[in-house]
């Protein structure tokens, strides 16, 4: 890019953002808001049932036909290479950010070849990934580390959102990359959303009300929340669960529960009807053994209410003294809320809350100007030139 630009036009690819995906959707999000804030010029490309060029409060955002992933309830990939390349050769980034290894990779050499500094973000851990697909624990390491040498030597920078997605890079004897952690927003989710009300339509005093919060597919495993309330309500805990998200596993979730105190709300398209949600909950159950960076239970932790992570997953990194790591079996799940229900209710809420806000966008979109080669503090105009 010129140095004489007003701005650097940020293009951002990825796959697997639908309408009602959740934290990917919400980091793109706020990344793009923080972007436009900061002066530049964000554009969004991701897949969907057709084509769109639309203007959002976070930059344009642009969408490709892209055909659904079977099994995952409504995701989608791009995967018409000529068709991505010619729209990002008319879009002509000054800086390209991807989020995705899967049908994407090949862009950082399309940048390269173009002088365009790419970034890759890697959300997630692909030897977790390749293992939930029944690969042995071995070869998943030894092809995810082979892929992930091939995104090393394909893009100019690698930003990682938590030392645990960090790791399969670093024992590759590879340059460091980029650890640039996710924020969440402090307003919206709050303690103060919490409405007795809401309350009792779920839970009456006696009762401690649980909450999952994700979509119920494969991955986000949320059977483990349905089989951990049945441990807690044999032990004679008097634990209620919603389950927020939907998904393709419902109908089978429906199943397992009859006769549970389980509540399905469906997708919650209101942020601020979640944080209410969230609030008013005892404990968040994130069961999930591949969860990123979490941020539904980085929300929750923003609503004062503690989590119980899966401890496979990159959450007890996240949450830290804010909720309990426990291992992705029922037993463990349930032993882990018995344990945050044992502090006072005082001191764990503060807990979770302070946590919550040691994380905030500002430094996460900060984070990711400086690994495109961006000081936050510059002006637009002041940009180095694209090499």
């Amino acid at each position: 890019m010129s140095a004489g630009l007003p701005r650097a036009r940020i293009v951002r690819v990825a796959n697997f953002v639908t309408g009602r995906s959740g934290g990917l959707r919400t980091a793109l999000r706020h990344l793009g808001e923080g972007y436009l804030a900061a002066g530049h010029e964000p554009v969004l490309v991701i897949p969907g049932a057709r084509y769109g060029d639309t203007r959002r409060p976070w930059g344009r955002e642009i969408t490709l036909p892209g055909p659904e992933v079977p099994g995952t309830g409504g995701y989608r990939v791009l995967t018409d290479r000529r068709r991505l390349a010619r729209v990002l050769a008319d879009l002509a980034p000054d800086r390209l950010e991807v989020s995705d290894r899967s049908t994407l990779r090949w862009t950082g050499r399309w940048a390269r070849e173009l002088g365009v500094p790419s970034v890759m973000v890697s959300h997630e851990s692909l030897t977790g990934l390749l293992s939930q697909w029944r690969l042995p624990a071995a070869l998943a390491r030894r092809v995810a580390d082979r892929l992930n040498r091939e995104t090393l030597h394909r893009y100019d920078r690698i930003v990682c959102t938590t030392r645990w997605a960090a790791e399969e890079f670093a024992r590759l004897d590879a340059p460091p990359v980029d650890l640039v952690p996710l924020g969440v927003d402090l307003t919206t989710f709050h303690p103060r959303r919490a409405d007795p009300v809401l309350r009792e339509r779920y839970a009456d005093h006696t009762e401690v009300l649980l909450v999952h919060c994700a979509r119920l597919s494969v991955e986000k495993r949320p059977e483990l929340a349905v089989a951990a309330l049945a441990r807690l309500r044999r032990a004679g805990v008097p634990a209620v669960l919603v389950m927020v998200g939907d998904g393709p596993l419902r109908p089978a979730l429906a199943r397992r529960a009859a006769g549970l105190p389980v509540h399905f709300t469906g997708f919650l398209p209101d942020r601020a009807a979640l944080a209410a949600l969230l609030a008013i909950a005892d404990v968040v159950l994130a069961p999930g053994p591949v969860e990123t960076f979490g941020l539904a239970g980085l929300e929750a932790l923003a609503c004062g209410t503690p989590v119980v992570a899966n401890a496979a997953s990159a959450l007890p990194e996240v949450i830290g003294p804010g909720g309990v790591a426990a291992y992705g079996t029922p037993s463990a799940i349930a032993a882990a809320v018995v344990r945050l229900l044992e502090r006072p209710e005082a001191a764990r809420r503060a807990a979770a809350r302070g946590r919550a806000e040691e994380f905030g966008w500002p430094a996460a979109v900060a984070g990711f100007l400086r690994a495109h080669g961006i000081e936050p503090g510059h002006r637009p105009s002041d940009l180095p030139a694209a090499t």
